[in-house]
């Protein structure tokens, strides 16, 4: 399983509703809150270019936000990416 990063803030509707996503798909995730950490402020918007939250990170592909995550589930491509191989088995 690919690792997945969410960069979010506790009190963002939109990285509740992308998180409740992947929890309800059963996937592990780490979350960074960038509300009380600058540096990881900073570290989200160089990974990303954005400067919203959420952003999603799937090993060291970077989603997007929560209309991307799910987008990509509606286009049937998450499970895909989630299940990716960062190397050889």
């Amino acid at each position: 399983m690919t690792d997945v990063v969410i960069y979010c803030t506790p009190y963002c509707p939109y990285c509740t509703r992308a998180k409740m996503l992947l929890d309800g798909k059963g996937i592990e995730y780490t979350e960074l809150r960038v509300d009380k950490d600058r540096a990881l402020r900073d570290e989200m918007e160089q990974r990303s270019g954005r400067t919203s939250v959420p952003q999603i990170f799937i090993g060291d592909f970077h989603v997007g936000g929560c209309d991307d995550l799910f987008a990509l589930e509606q286009a049937g491509e998450l499970d895909s990416h989630l299940t990716a191989s960062s190397g050889p088995a």
